[in-house]
């Protein structure tokens, strides 16, 4: 089964962010709970868990804005 990993909406008021850094490269084998990625919303810099367990595919690129909701990776 496939796990999508969208952005988060992380505060009231959050309605993009800015994708900073992969923390663990595409194709890695990653737990539920790893540190995958960091993102910039106002002005705050958030590290984001994996949702769950398995191989990671990155979709989205460093740098870029994503809406919340928007997919960023999967993990199978």
């Amino acid at each position: 089964m496939t796990t999508k990993v969208l952005m988060p909406k992380i505060g009231f008021s959050m309605n993009e962010g800015t994708l900073n850094e992969w923390l663990v490269a595409d194709g890695a084998t990653v737990k539920e709970g790893d540190l995958i990625y960091s993102m910039e919303s106002d002005k705050s810099i958030q590290e984001v868990e994996a949702p769950a367990s398995g191989t990671l595919k990155i979709i989205a690129e460093v740098g870029e804005v994503y809406e919340v909701g928007d997919l960023l990776a999967e993990i199978s």
